[in-house]
């Protein structure tokens, strides 16, 4: 998919987490070996189309924020991109000790995925510190403002992780649309079957125009809304104002 590799405030002096070492970007490393291997197999699989690819920064930091509407979201993002890109997923993709579990870390792991337990009591922090490392060594880092998959398909309410990531680091927001996933993978559960994909990525944005105002929650929701409203004009969702987790419970 690329071109080339949540309260009003959070107070950043905490411990930073333990960040696990990433997998570097280069012609040996384990990105590439899973690119040209497993690569090659994911588009038989899933034949993906990509619209907008030179919208990806080719270097320096980026921030990829898009829809999610199941599980290989997460597959299909890393394969079809040229730069490595970093996202947090959860620590139990890691931590199985069947064979499959073993893949699935060695895999994710070699994609670009860092685990994070998110749904401790600093799990929050730990994302967004986790992320804002990542930029700040001019890489892409990966994110669904959402927070979680869709429970029906619709987009729902962006949290303000994202905006604050781009109002610290300074790094361009470029909105992606994963399109037909969720009808590979229905509920996100079980195997999912053969079928074709679009991605969609949209011009970079950059709020600079709000330098110094992070701390500020509405302008913290204003670039949410922003990128959202971005995600939903290429994705062609229906938008819920409303966060997704909440649906989900309800």
């Amino acid at each position: 998919m690329c071109a080339g590799h949540p309260p009003a405030s959070i107070v950043l002096t905490c411990t930073e987490p333990t960040i696990h070492s990433l997998t570097p970007e280069g012609p040996l490393s384990r990105f590439a070996f899973i690119k040209a291997v497993l690569g090659p197999i994911m588009r038989l699989m899933f034949p993906t189309r990509v619209e907008g690819a030179e919208n990806i920064p080719g270097t320096g930091p980026v921030i990829l924020a898009g829809n999610h509407l199941t599980f290989i979201d997460s597959m299909i993002l890393p394969i079809v991109c040229d730069r490595q890109v970093c996202f947090i997923g959860k620590d139990e993709y890691v931590t199985g000790k069947s064979l499959k579990g073993r893949l699935m870390a060695w895999f994710f792991t070699g994609v670009g995925m860092i685990p994070v337990d998110r749904d401790g009591a600093n799990g929050g922090v730990a994302a967004l510190m986790t992320g804002r490392r990542i930029l700040e060594e001019g890489r892409i880092f990966g994110i669904y403002p959402e927070g979680t998959r869709s429970p029906d398909g619709r987009l729902y309410r962006g949290r303000t992780g994202i905006a604050r990531l781009t109002l610290m680091t300074g790094a361009p927001v470029v909105p992606f649309a994963m399109i037909g996933t969720d009808k590979l993978q229905p509920g996100g559960s079980g195997m999912p079957r053969p079928g074709r994909v679009t991605v969609r990525f949209g011009e970079p944005m950059e709020f600079s125009r709000y330098d110094g105002m992070g701390r500020d929650r509405y302008v913290l929701r204003a670039v949410t809304d922003s990128v959202m409203a971005e995600v939903m004009r290429l994705s062609g969702q229906e938008y819920v104002d409303m966060y997704a987790t909440k649906a989900k419970a309800a």
